[in-house]
């Protein structure tokens, strides 16, 4: 009698827990948050009591029911899905905060107007920031993708068991912490002592985003390098190819879309940036369509000027960019994707 006894105890502890237990653990958990709400308790001590609720509650109940193997495995997951949960609440709360703010900013009036001769409450636009952020950007990413592509090409391809290649990286990760403000002021020295002293113009703020981005861009593209099995250089070697042939027509295609995507995420870091535009690019309230001529107003300043005007319109023309900036982080962020997809190698056979 024992021994069955002990055999159907063996055999309830290796039971499963059923499909809708996490949920239903989630409901008392938040049942819980709920209750410490009402006996006074604030919104953050609330969800931190259902938080540990759900991490606690689901893990005894599957030791319990299922095995302590089990019982660690849901925990590990639960405390997964929390800080991923935690991760996300900043993220969505400055989406909706910017959505709500900034939204009913947008008009066409908005995006095709610029502030020129524009006094108060008169309509004006950031068509002449968004158009400064697009060809400084541009700019930035025509000076940092060819030097940033082809330093990780030689750091990883020819540069193995060589000194100037670990100086190189060794100077590379020194940039990737360089503040962006130090960026400006070192692009602004450089053309104030090379042009004139006075001089403000969009190419200075290119330069300056480029010493932001190039970083990025040879880490990325070393990361992607790496990824590409040495099987196929030695295949394309044993073939009589040269190297720079085997780079050019294996390599680079086989990492292109880890490239690309690399890449639109240093211009997605950089195009944002306020301090060394402010610094070397300036403001200016008209479109200027030449980087080499003349102050070029970008949507970072655009934004940081307007809400330093301590006005209701100032306030909503600052949200207003800060969603267009948004979108337009968005749209790269979803170009590299599908650039990404096509250029990827074939999967199959």
């Amino acid at each position: 009698m024992s021994t069955t006894a002990s055999s159907l105890s063996g055999a309830g502890h290796q039971g499963r827990l059923p499909a809708w237990a996490p949920g239903l653990v989630a409901v008392v958990a938040v049942a819980c948050g709920g209750l410490a709400l009402t006996v006074g308790l604030g919104p953050t001590l609330a969800v931190l009591v259902a938080i540990a609720v759900f991490v606690v509650a689901l893990p005894l109940w599957s030791l319990t029911t299922e095995n302590s193997r089990a019982a660690k495995d849901r925990l590990a997951t639960s405390l997964i899905w929390v800080a991923f949960l935690v991760a996300m609440v900043p993220l969505v709360w400055l989406l909706l905060l910017v959505l709500s703010k900034g939204f009913s900013t947008l008009s066409v009036d908005f995006l095709t107007f610029s502030m020129r001769n524009v006094i108060g409450d008169a309509q004006g636009g950031l068509y002449h920031a968004a158009i400064g952020t697009l060809l400084v950007t541009l700019t930035a990413a025509v000076i940092s993708i060819p030097i940033g592509v082809f330093t990780a090409i030689y750091v990883i391809e020819y540069g193995k068991k060589n000194r100037l290649a670990k100086v190189i990286t060794f100077l590379v990760d020194v940039m990737t912490g360089i503040p962006s403000i130090v960026a400006g002021l070192f692009a602004l020295s450089l053309f104030v002592l090379l042009v004139d002293p006075a001089i403000r113009w969009g190419f200075g703020g290119s330069v300056a985003l480029s010493l932001l981005m190039i970083p990025t861009v040879v880490r990325s593209t070393e990361e992607m390098l790496r990824l590409v099995p040495d099987d196929l250089r030695e295949a394309s070697y044993a073939l009589g190819v040269p190297q720079w042939r085997t780079i050019a027509k294996v390599v680079l295609p086989t990492a292109m879309g880890g490239i690309v995507t690399g890449v639109v995420l240093a211009i997605s870091r950089v195009i944002g940036e306020t301090a060394p535009l402010l610094v070397v690019a300036g403001f200016t309230d008209s479109v200027n369509f030449n980087p080499f001529e003349g102050r070029m107003m970008t949507l970072p300043v655009f934004i940081f000027t307007q809400y330093a005007t301590s006005t209701e319109k100032g306030y909503a023309y600052a949200w207003g960019g800060a969603l267009v900036l948004i979108l337009i982080v968005m749209v790269l962020n979803l170009a590299a994707r599908i650039i990404g997809k096509i250029f990827a190698p074939p999967s199959g056979r």
